[in-house]
């Protein structure tokens, strides 16, 4: 994977005028358009007529040149343009569902500019191979997490990091454990956002907001790498957290 991809703008072109970044809007804008023509040509090119099917590996150079973020947001796009279509039902729910895990703004005549053209069941096939290309990753997600992450106190636990807050080339699992030493963040009840933490793969500290966490880690999924860390930061000799520290990575 491409270690950067052009910024996948997140709002409508009215929200983009509000907030003066319609340049970024178009930008972004332009990339989705591209997108979804690549994965037009893709499909065309990767159909067996033989047996009606995509063939494999068809989703993995426009994963490649565009990641998988935007090619989710040009598919949940496709996917909300269709459901309006008379082809609509020709859709499973299970991949209609998928698509609403990916927010698309509401964006007028934008929309359907970046909507996929392809047969129902062809977009279907292209949408299963994306989805096998991310499992494939061995990402954590939401299935590994216990509780309601708004009810959580973070602290001394093992944090998910959302994959979205990560560039795509740092999505490895050992990129997303975490573990909470700190900050106002921690608390549900704060009004706070800090969460100081420290990886479990590599051991960096840093600041990062609450919401920036999926929940916390069911710890019957902990690997073993993770495991050794942990019970690093958490054996007898580490220092409690009692406050603010001299570098900033505890607060209270």
């Amino acid at each position: 994977m491409e270690a950067n991809f052009l910024y996948l703008y997140p709002n409508s072109r009215a929200e983009a005028r509000r907030q003066k970044e319609t340049q970024m809007h178009e930008d972004s804008f332009r990339e989705n358009v591209r997108c979804a023509r690549a994965i037009e040509q893709a499909v065309q090119e990767h159909f067996d007529e033989s047996s009606g099917v995509l063939k494999e590996g068809s989703a993995q150079s426009v994963l490649e040149e565009f990641g998988f973020k935007r090619v989710n947001f040009v598919l949940a796009n496709s996917l909300k343009e269709l459901k309006k279509s008379a082809c609509g039902h020709l859709v499973s729910d299970e991949i209609y569902q998928w698509g609403q895990g990916t927010f698309v703004p509401p964006d007028g005549k934008y929309n359907c500019c970046y909507a996929v053209d392809t047969a129902a069941q062809l977009l279907e096939g292209f949408i299963g191979q994306v989805r096998e290309a991310y499992q494939a990753l061995g990402l954590f997600g939401l299935e590994h997490c216990v509780g309601k992450r708004h009810e959580q106190d973070f602290r001394d636990k093992v944090l998910v990091m959302n994959p979205h807050t990560l560039r795509e080339s740092f999505w490895s699992p050992k990129n997303m454990l975490w573990y909470g030493g700190g900050g106002f963040g921690c608390s549900p009840e704060s009004r706070g956002r800090a969460v100081y933490a420290t990886c479990l793969g590599d051991g960096e500290k840093t600041r990062w907001n609450r919401d920036d966490f999926l929940g916390v880690l069911d710890e019957q999924y902990l690997p073993d790498w993770a495991r050794e860390k942990l019970e690093e930061l958490r054996g007898p000799n580490q220092e409690p957290n009692c406050g603010p520290v001299a570098d900033g990575f505890i607060m209270q």
